[in-house]
């Protein structure tokens, strides 16, 4: 167990108070919570292919996972305002900041979280709402602290983050803890890892400042990082083949799926390469890049060819 750095909280110049609308969105995390929601939305999609599409169970899915999510969020940002505070990048955010009370986010993350489990149970279904209560204790009690101790959190980290699409899939009716829901976990937890070494990298004399444990941490020329994002995404490159060999991506459509999924994998394994190589800002930069792309590109295809 590391012992925490004594550095001071990073000095900021003074700003405009942005207001409280804009706080509860930092403390909430909304724009990182819009990727929970396209994935969870893509689970909801396959499971309603084939049969009818419920427009008002999928917004309800998507309500009862976005009040999670951001009570989630704020949790997160309470039990980290020392560290975040270290950093030049979040010490704006509301609390490290001060502007907000801890106790009005305590009760924020408290009634978000409780209204978002609720209402999955009540209107969705009894799975959903167990996968979200497992998600917010996962994310809060076991990642968010363990980023202080060990570089384990970045596996632990992407357990909550795989969930949601699972949370789709089990929404629709006739749809459990099966394969595809399994496959769906494995597609967004492996995603995850080369983009979360991409950020930790890029960010990591912050992170190592703050006293994050990361796996990026003396990583000076990245030859770590770079390794670990190349075997992260040979073993996504391999992941298309498991719908295929399955069938449920049949047909032409099925092999234009396998065919673009593999690629993308191996462009992404091909660009951590390059940087183990170099160890430039900039090849890592365009691997970052290119997780961003990677998503919506492999979900976009397997939409298209899903029976």
């Amino acid at each position: 167990m590391s012992e925490e750095p004594t550095a001071e909280p990073v000095e900021t110049a003074e700003v405009p108070n942005p207001g409280l609308r804009k706080d509860l969105m930092v403390l909430m995390k909304v724009r990182l919570n819009v990727f929970v929601l396209l994935t969870t939305f893509f689970g909801f999609l396959l499971a309603s292919k084939g049969g009818a599409f419920d427009l008002m169970l999928l917004v309800h899915t998507l309500v009862g996972t976005a009040l999670a999510a951001f009570g989630s969020a704020a949790f997160n940002q309470l039990m980290e305002v020392d560290l975040d505070a270290r950093m030049r990048r979040t010490a704006d955010r509301p609390l490290p900041s001060r502007r907000m009370d801890p106790l009005f986010a305590f009760g924020v993350g408290w009634i978000l979280s409780a209204a978002g489990i609720i209402h999955l149970s009540v209107k969705v279904g009894p799975l959903p709402a167990i996968l979200a209560a497992v998600t917010v204790a996962i994310y809060v009690f076991i990642y968010t602290p363990l980023k202080r101790y060990s570089t384990t959190n970045t596996l632990v980290g992407a357990i909550p983050g795989a969930i949601p699409p699972v949370m789709g899939w089990t929404a629709v009716p006739g749809h459990g803890l099966d394969w595809v829901a399994l496959f769906l976990f494995a597609l967004l937890f492996l995603w995850q890892l080369p983009h979360f070494v991409a950020i930790s990298w890029l960010c990591r004399e912050e992170y190592e400042q703050a006293g994050y444990q990361m796996w990026s941490n003396g990583d000076v020329e990245g030859r770590r990082s770079g390794l670990l994002s190349a075997v992260f995404s040979l073993v996504l490159a391999a992941l298309p083949v498991w719908p295929w060999l399955a069938g449920w991506t049949p047909g032409i459509p099925g092999h234009v799926a396998l065919g673009g999924g593999v690629l993308l994998g191996l462009l992404m394994a091909a660009l951590s390469g390059r940087f183990m190589r170099d160890g430039e800002r900039g090849s890592f930069r365009k691997l970052f890049l290119f997780t961003l792309l990677y998503l919506p590109l492999e979900l976009g295809l397997l939409a298209f060819a899903w029976g």
